[in-house]
């Protein structure tokens, strides 16, 4: 896929995901999660190719302009989208598939010091609500749900919703009202 379709692809997601996005050129040229994603993308193939100090110099210079931080050796899929996005983190060791969405303040962080796989794996199609914090080398399910202000420490099933200090696992119910469990703190199942 060439840059020109990726960047289309990318505005496509966030229109997709956020119901105030009015057009692509005002999603392209004011969203923030966005800007952290493609600087993101420059940076880590730099990173790839063994630029360690100049990925980093591109991920922090994104960071003090955008309010979210996005280590350059982290593995970041298609349709990424972050949501407002200030106090956004992701680690190095941070696996994010494809069709994932994140609100600010959520945190795919480590509990550990040691080398090797320090962050959480996120499969295809999970959101994440405000606030999460999601840590150690644990891996959530596809389309799984993490609702805002979780505390995630332990493996999740796709399907799984999640929620609570620390978070608690469910199956999605079709019921689900999937805005709500992102938005709104919830510390019970």
């Amino acid at each position: 896929m060439g840059v020109v379709s990726r960047l289309r692809e990318d505005v496509a997601a966030a229109k997709f995901r956020d119901p105030a996005a009015r057009g692509g050129l005002e999603i392209a040229l004011l969203y923030p999660g966005l800007h952290a994603v493609w600087s993101y993308r420059v940076a880590h193939r730099l990173w790839q190719r063994g630029l360690r100090f100049p990925a980093r110099a591109i991920s922090q210079v994104t960071r003090w302009l955008t309010g979210i931080e996005i280590h350059p050796g982290a593995t970041i899929g298609r349709r990424f989208f972050i949501d407002h996005g200030m106090g956004v983190v992701i680690g190095e060791t941070a696996e994010v598939g494809d069709d994932v969405m994140l609100y600010h303040g959520v945190t795919l962080g480590g509990r550990q010091r040691e080398g090797g796989k320090r962050h959480p794996t996120l499969h295809d199609g999970v959101a994440v609500g405000a606030g999460a914090k999601i840590l150690g080398p644990i891996t959530i399910g596809a389309h799984s749900l993490v609702g805002a202000n979780a505390v995630v420490t332990r493996d999740a099933a796709p399907e799984s919703v999640l929620v609570g200090v620390p978070a608690k696992a469910r199956a999605r119910r079709s019921s689900d009202d999937t805005r709500a469990l992102l938005t709104a703190p919830e510390y019970w199942i």
